[in-house]
């Protein structure tokens, strides 16, 4: 009987014992572990914990990038009683002492990437002998951290190859790690995982044995995942859905998992995607908004620089492939599918087949969570012959709620929820939603977390009468498929106190308009709603070489422009209010980003934080000179970004 994931990776030694479970890219090539290989490996690590006085329900963080032997630091904290705290490697350094203090972490595994980070706030760690684990095999530069931050080697620095040579040669501790093991029950935390923050100060989720086991046993039986599939790893080890599907999902089915070559740090991580994507040939990808946008984008540009002939073949192909592919759930009419099908093989013959070669040869499907998915984008890919299925969930829900899969799907919604997972839609009165009726997602089943981490009053918010309210705002269809409109604390508040969730507003805009590359909708009791936009600056350098007399007047009309096509299009008019529809916006000079924390580690939109960094701008567009698109300050982002007078 399968109790805890120590089973699930016990069952996987057994029934695939020489098959890689993960690899990462050195200068000898791709380097495996087999799943024997991290078992064995973590049970030593697991045993130098024990040795150095790690106890039941003590925490280890890890502050890494995705690497098999990140997957080794969270089996060996699991095997010496304890649980994992996975952090991003895109926290900014004052956000990590919070994380470890408030898990009452014993110490750290960390890369080399990361060391720079946690070290410029060592002092900010309250626990007097915290240690630290380095990941990278490179005892001459753990021997210069340990110089630098003046820690004792060996006992507050060690490399985890030392580690689990320590644990090896230790009888005694290994057996005393068996017998931990074999007294977990599925009801003990597996993880401590904080929430991104998005709206607030991160809470500490607990996920549980069962509520892996549940969640990633599910998700290979609904997809149908045959043994021997492998994956390029491209969302970060600490994002809940690369951390269910990528390192215990791979346990049911025997799927190898390629980390993405981090040699370098971030930047490097992505300019290796491309070629790591080659060079793996995944036969899945996990895949956020985000990351799907700048493929399509790309896509886009790459074809349209072939040339018109090539980039009407494939624009005709696109719209044909919309038109056979309807939603995906009904029938499509024989005539509308015999009519785009010669357009639609045209491009297939001559275009998508070799733009579907940058992901590799084998690739069936991705599947894309953490925020909402344009319905253009799903449109696109499916079109394209690489289908994007949209999921839902949260990190509390372990975190799948439900999904798309290939073999049954509906665009523009995020799937049925998962056999086991129980969805109801709730209104504000507590009355449970009709069919096609809008209000708060609720979730029963067993994927829902145990609760917050030393935070009762948000855990008894957040799971009452046997739910978890996921501050969602949803419908389920007549045909029972979940549709995702946004977060309800992430709402904008009409003058006259209505209500309306931004995210499908700002997916468009930055999808469907070439010219925008972010945007927030804002609107906090005012008379209209308005947009932070942050431009495209390549796209918007490319209009003005084509168009060489324009001036900033110009450049501002192409966002005016579009924003009147949600008043225009019938299609947008049908989807979306006009009411809430930016009838102005700021243009800001800068990226929302990381390093500038309006974006999180999971790719999401940090609102208070933007809100906090621009509130005079705020301020300005409600103002009579602000509230016009071609104000003096947009005039001056648009002279400073492309020179022009």
């Amino acid at each position: 009987m399968v109790k805890t994931v120590l089973d699930m990776l016990q069952r996987a030694v057994e029934r695939y014992p020489d098959r890689a479970y993960a690899f990462r890219k050195t200068e000898m090539g791709w380097t495996p572990k087999s799943f024997a290989q991290v078992q064995s490996e973590s049970r030593s690590v697991a045993a130098a914990l024990v040795q150095r006085g790690f106890a039941k329900n003590n925490t280890m963080a890890i502050l890494s990038e995705g690497s098999p032997e990140w997957i080794v630091s969270e089996f060996a904290t699991i095997m010496a009683g304890g649980a994992a705290v996975p952090l991003s490697i895109k926290l900014l350094a004052n956000e990590v002492p919070f994380r470890l203090n408030h898990s009452e972490s014993r110490g750290l595994f960390l890369s080399k990437n990361t060391a720079e980070k946690i070290f410029s706030v060592r002092d900010q760690i309250e626990d007097p002998n915290y240690f630290y684990v380095l990941l990278d095999d490179d005892p001459d530069f753990a021997d210069q951290l340990a110089a630098e931050n003046n820690l004792k080697r060996g006992t507050q620095l060690v490399t985890i190859q030392e580690l689990a040579a320590e644990g090896a040669g230790s009888p005694d501790a290994l057996r005393q790690v068996d017998t931990i093991c074999s007294e977990l029950t599925e009801d003990d935390i597996v993880t401590v995982s904080y929430t991104s923050g998005t709206t607030g100060n991160p809470k500490g989720i607990m996920l549980m044995h069962r509520n892996y086991i549940a969640n990633s046993s599910e998700a290979i039986e609904v997809f149908r995942i045959p043994a021997g599939y492998q994956t390029l790893l491209i969302l970060p080890c600490d994002h809940s859905f690369a951390h269910t599907v990528g390192i215990y999902a791979s346990l049911v089915a025997g799927i190898s998992l390629y980390f993405v070559d981090a040699r370098g740090g971030s930047m490097a991580i992505l300019r290796n995607i491309p070629g790591n994507l080659v060079e793996t040939d995944p036969t899945f990808l996990l895949t956020v908004p985000a990351l799907t946008g700048n493929f399509m984008k790309k896509i886009q540009n790459g074809v349209a620089a072939k040339g018109s002939f090539v980039n009407g073949i494939f624009e005709r192909g696109i719209r044909a492939g919309i038109a056979r592919n309807g939603d995906g759930y009904h029938q499509v009419p024989f005539l509308t599918r015999a009519r785009h099908f010669l357009p639609w093989l045209l491009a297939e013959l001559l275009v998508f087949r070799k733009v579907r070669t940058i992901f590799g040869k084998k690739v069936k499907f991705c599947v894309s969570g953490g925020a909402l998915l344009d319905l253009g984008q799903q449109q696109f890919f499916h079109a394209l012959g690489l289908p994007v299925y949209q999921g839902y969930g949260m990190t509390e829900a372990s975190p799948i709620i439900s999904s798309n899969h290939p073999w049954c799907y509906k665009l523009g919604t995020s799937g049925k929820p998962f056999p086991t997972v129980q969805v109801k839609v709730v209104l504000q009165d507590g009355s449970e939603a009709a069919p096609g009726e809008k209000g708060q997602i609720c979730v029963r089943g067993p994927n829902v977390m145990k609760g917050y981490l030393k935070n009762p009053d948000a855990t008894e918010e957040a799971l009452r009468d046997g739910w978890l309210h996921t501050g969602d705002l949803g419908f389920l269809d007549a045909d029972g498929f979940l549709t995702v409109s946004g977060r309800e604390k992430a709402l904008l508040i009409s003058a006259d106190g209505e209500k309306y969730s931004p995210e499908e507003i700002e997916e468009v805009m930055t999808t469907a308009c070439p010219y925008i590359s972010q945007a927030m909708l804002y609107n906090d009791h005012n008379r209209f709603t308005g947009a932070l936009i942050v431009p495209d600056t390549d796209a918007v350098k490319k209009y003005l070489k084509a168009n060489p007399d324009a001036g900033v007047e110009d450049v501002l009309r192409l966002f005016t422009d579009f924003l009147q096509t949600f008043r225009t299009s019938e299609d947008l008019k049908q989807r979306f209010p006009s009411n809430w529809v930016p009838p102005t916006f700021m243009l800001l000079d800068e990226p929302f980003s990381e390093q500038n924390g309006t974006i999180n580690s999971t790719m999401k939109l940090v609102r208070y934080r933007v809100i906090e960094q621009y509130g005079d701008l705020l301020a300005y567009m409600y103002s009579d000179e602000g509230d016009r698109y071609s104000n003096p300050k947009n005039r001056a982002v648009v002279q400073q970004l492309f020179g022009l007078e």
